[in-house]
């Protein structure tokens, strides 16, 4: 096993176990190891969001959608954080392509506001 991946499953441990903060230390060693890994820059989103840091969430789920344009979740995470900083209507638009990708998760609509 790599580095990398040891210190994101390493990440993804202390995620689960509620180790939010404690889980930024390994996933960002494996993002500089990695740092064109989608699944390390998610999860280390994940933790950012939850720790309350939405610009750094907001930068981890934008560099996920330079990798893969079409990740619905990486365009509904980045709406949140998007959200949670007062950009709604950006944060509308990428529910609404969430929403377009995956139209059976509800969450995802349920996000959608009308600010047309």
């Amino acid at each position: 096993m790599t580095d990398a991946y040891e210190s994101f499953q390493e990440g993804q441990r202390r995620l689960r176990s509620g180790m939010t903060a404690q889980a930024t230390v390994p996933l960002e060693r494996a993002k500089r190891l990695e740092p064109d890994k989608a699944s390390i820059r998610e999860a280390l989103g994940i933790a950012y969001f939850r720790l309350h840091r939405w610009q750094e969430a907001e930068a981890e789920f934008r560099a996920v959608l330079e990798l893969s344009p079409t990740d619905h979740y990486a365009h509904y995470a980045l709406g949140r954080s998007l959200e949670k900083q007062g950009k709604d209507a950006e944060a509308n638009g990428h529910y609404k392509l969430a929403s377009k990708m995956r139209p059976a998760e509800q969450h995802y609509s349920d996000r959608i506001r009308d600010l047309d």
